[in-house]
C-alpha cells in the first residue's frame, strides 16, 4: 500500500504522520522539552542493587533513575568488569554488578509514567540497511525479506564483512541491496560504537555518549523505500536538511520531497488533526454505526464493543458478527494509533456460534501482522472476552499529549454539587457542637454555591434555626470542586 510521511515542523514540537492509503497509520512527536531517549547510549553509575528483584536502579542523568534487570546484564561485556562463568551456572546479580560502578548502557525502553526509563548492556545501532550488534554473535534477516535465496545472499556478504565477535540483523530495506552498500553501512556503524567506547573511558558517569537521529531521520531513515509515494516537510529551513540528507544517502528517493508552503496548517490539509482528537477520545465510532469504548487504565486497557445505532439488514448474529468483525479492524488500528501497550482485554459482542467466534478471531490475529509491536493474543472465550498483550516502548499518545484532570487525577469520576453540599452541611453541625457561639461562613466552588442557592436554600434555613447560627456561603473558584473550607467569626 502506498504511503505518504507527512511532517509539521515548528521551533518548539516537531510531529511526523505516516499515512498509509490517504489514511493516518503512525503519529510520533518529539519535543524540545521532551526528547526521545529511546536507543540512546549511556555511561551511568550504579545508585543501588537489589538482590530480591534480581535488578538494580542506574543513574544516567535522567529525572527519574533508570532500572536494569538481570536479564539486561552482559556478564563478561569487558566495561562489567566480570569474569568467565565456566560453569554456566546464572550468576546472582550481586556478582555482575556493584553500587557505585560505572557502566555502558543503553536505553531500550523509554520512561512511562512515573517509571524511569529501562535500560540493556545488549547494545543495538541501527543503520539503514543493518543493525549492528557490538555486544553478541547473532546474524539474523528481517522475516521480510520471503526468498530464501536472498536471504542467503545478504546473510553471506554480512557475515564475510562483519567484524570478529560482533553480529548484525539484516533490515528488510537492505533486500537487493549490493555488496557495497552493506559494507559502507557496516563501517558507518562500527565507527559509531568505536566512538562510543572512546568516550566511555574519558567521560564521566553519567554522561550521554550517543543519541540517534531526531524524529525526522530516523523516520526517514527507518520508513523510507519503494512504497513511500509523498514525503512532505512544511517548514523550509527544515525541508532543506531533508532534501540534502535523502541527497547524501538515499538519492533515488530524492524526487518524492515536496516542500508544503500553502497557508492551511499541513495536518489540517491532510485530515491528521481531525484523527488526532478522534485518538484522544474513549469512544471510536465504525463504519456501520457501531463503536468501540476504550478506556485506559493503570494496570490495563479495556475495550469495549458495542453495536450502537448498527441494526442489520439481517439476522441479529450476521449483525453481531459484521460488527465484531469490524471492531477487530478498527481496534488495532487504533492500538497502533495510540501505542497503546501492555495488558488489553477486549470485550466482544456475545457470540453463539463457535465459528463466528474464530472468524472475529483470525481478523483480529491477521491485523495484528501488521503491527510490528510484539503482542501475544488468547482466543476468544465463550463471554465474548479476549486477553492479549502489546509490547510498550513508549508513552502512549493520551499520555504523551494529556495531563490527568485535575478534578478526578484521572479516575473519571468527580463527587456530585449536592454530595459536596451535605459534606459542608455535616461540617457544619459538627463545629457547632464543638463551639455554640458566633456565625459561619463557608467558602466553596461556584458550581456547588450554586446548586446551594437554587436548590438547598430550604435546608440551609433549616441548619441555621437548629444550630441557632449565622451561615453564610461565599464562592472560591480557586478552591478544587470537592473542597470547602469553614470559618467561624
Amino acid at each position: 500500500m502506498a504511503k505518504e510521511i507527512i511532517i509539521n515542523h515548528t521551533s518548539h514540537e516537531t510531529r511526523v504522520a505516516v499515512m498509509e492509503g490517504g489514511v493516518l497509520s503512525e503519529l510520533h512527536h518529539e519535543r524540545e522539552q521532551k526528547l526521545r531517549v529511546v536507543d540512546n547510549i549511556y555511561k551511568g553509575k550504579v545508585l543501588n542493587v537489589l538482590p530480591g528483584m534480581e535488578s538494580a536502579f542506574v543513574d544516567i542523568g535522567a529525572e527519574r533513575a533508570a532500572f536494569l534487570h538481570i536479564d539486561d546484564i552482559l556478564p563478561e561485556h569487558e566495561i562489567l568488569g566480570n569474569t568467565s562463568n565456566k560453569n554456566g551456572d546464572k550468576q546472582k546479580i550481586s556478582q555482575l554488578i556493584k553500587e557505585g560502578q560505572d557502566v555502558l548502557v543503553q536505553v531500550s525502553k523509554g520512561p512511562i509514567g512515573t517509571k524511569g526509563a529501562r535500560i540493556t548492556n545488549h547494545v543495538s545501532i541501527p543503520g539503514r540497511n543493518l543493525v549492528y550488534l557490538p555486544t553478541a554473535q547473532t546474524l539474523g534477516v528481517s522475516r521480510q525479506i520471503s526468498i530464501d535465496k536472498e536471504r542467503d545472499r545478504l546473510k553471506d556478504i554480512v557475515n564475510r564483512l562483519r567484524p570478529e565477535n560482533s553480529g548484525f540483523i539484516i533490515r528488510t530495506v537492505a533486500e537487493g541491496h549490493t555488496e557495497e552498500d552493506l559494507h559502507s553501512d557496516i563501517n558507518y556503524l562500527v565507527s559509531i560504537w568505536e566512538d562510543v567506547l572512546e568516550k566511555y573511558k574519558t567521560l564521566p558517569a553519567p554522561s550521554l555518549l550517543h543519541s540517534d537521529l531526531n524524529v525526522i531521520f530516523r523516520t526517514i531513515r527507518d520508513l523510507f523505500s519503494a512504497d513511500i509515494r509523498k514525503l512532505v516537510v512544511d517548514d523550509k529551513e527544515q525541508y532543506q536538511k531533508v532534501r540534502q540528507f535523502v541527497r547524501s544517502y538515499l538519492p533515488r528517493y530524492g524526487s518524492v520531497l515536496e516542500n508544503y508552503a500553502k497557508t492551511e496548517p499541513v495536518f489540517d490539509h491532510y485530515g491528521i488533526e481531525n484523527e488526532i482528537d478522534r485518538a484522544l477520545g474513549n469512544k471510536v465510532w465504525l463504519r456501520s454505526g457501531g463503536h468501540l469504548v476504550i478506556d485506559q487504565t493503570e494496570a490495563l486497557t479495556a475495550v469495549d464493543v458495542n453495536t450502537g445505532r448498527f441494526v442489520g439488514k439481517e439476522s441479529h448474529e450476521k449483525t453481531i458478527l459484521r460488527t465484531n468483525i469490524e471492531a477487530a479492524e478498527e481496534l488495532v488500528y487504533q492500538l497502533k494509533l495510540r501505542n497503546i501497550g501492555g495488558i488489553i482485554i477486549i470485550d466482544f459482542i456475545d457470540m453463539e456460534t463457535p465459528q463466528h467466534r474464530q472468524m472475529v478471531y483470525q481478523m483480529l490475529k491477521d491485523h495484528l501482522r501488521s503491527d510490528k509491536a510484539r503482542s501475544k493474543i488468547l482466543q476468544i472465550s465463550e463471554m465474548g472476552l479476549v486477553e492479549m498483550t502489546r509490547k510498550r516502548d513508549r508513552e502512549n499518545l493520551s499520555r504523551y499529549l494529556c495531563d490527568p484532570c485535575p478534578y478526578c487525577d484521572g479516575s473519571g469520576h468527580i463527587k456530585s454539587a449536592s454530595t459536596v453540599s451535605y459534606e459542608a452541611f455535616r461540617e457544619i453541625r459538627r463545629s457547632c457542637r464543638r463551639n455554640t457561639k458566633g456565625s459561619i461562613a463557608i467558602f466553596l466552588h461556584s458550581d456547588v454555591f450554586n446548586y446551594i442557592q437554587n436548590t438547598e436554600q430550604e435546608a440551609v434555613e433549616t441548619l441555621e434555626v437548629e444550630m441557632g447560627r449565622s451561615i453564610t456561603f461565599k464562592i472560591s473558584d480557586d478552591m478544587h470542586h470537592e473542597q470547602f473550607e469553614l470559618y467561624e467569626y
